[in-house]
């Protein structure tokens, strides 16, 4: 079995940064986007959140399933996150249980012995099931720094940008 102790224990730091650069994003940021079509803050952050019941969805549904509406439909008629059209000040709890949902996916894997389905021929982290772990640290790091970014150019002061920095601290500890 994998010994899975040192990715959990990034895995709850990455959530640890994700809940930091969540609280310290103003309402009247939500909307600041590059100009050039890119996605806004907003949309940025129900991404990140939105990514984990993506992934899990063609997983492993029976641990996306906690995370979706099933009263409520896609056009292709799957049922929808809880959290869709949500305001970022409340992804808290998407981003908490989504991140649970996740490990209870990946344990169970490795507990089993087995690798996920691949129903899209897609790859879905065939040499070990705690890949996608490590693939949900990368993918909200590469979004974290788009949103920073996004707060720079927005009008975040050096001093307010130095004190959203502070955040790497989590990552030495």
């Amino acid at each position: 079995m994998t010994d899975l102790t040192l990715l959990l224990d990034s895995f709850r730091r990455n959530a640890r940064v994700n809940a930091a650069v969540l609280a310290a994003v103003k309402p009247d940021e939500y909307d600041l986007t590059d100009g050039k079509g890119g996605q806004s803050v907003a949309q940025i952050l129900r991404h990140m959140a939105g990514f984990r019941v993506g992934w899990l969805w063609n997983i492993s549904r029976e641990h996306a399933m906690p995370l979706l509406d099933p009263t409520q439909q896609d056009a292709d008629g799957d049922p929808m996150w809880r959290w869709q059209g949500k305001a970022p000040d409340e992804l808290a709890d998407a981003f908490t249980e989504g991140d649970a949902a996740a490990v209870a996916a990946v344990q169970s894997a490795l507990e089993e012995g087995r690798t996920f389905p691949d129903p899209w021929g897609e790859g879905t982290y065939q040499s070990s099931p705690a890949h996608f772990l490590q693939h949900t640290i990368v993918h909200d790091s590469h979004h974290r720094g788009q949103i920073m970014t996004l707060l720079r150019e927005g009008g975040r002061t050096r001093e307010e940008m130095d004190a959203l920095d502070d955040h790497w601290a989590i990552w030495r500890e």
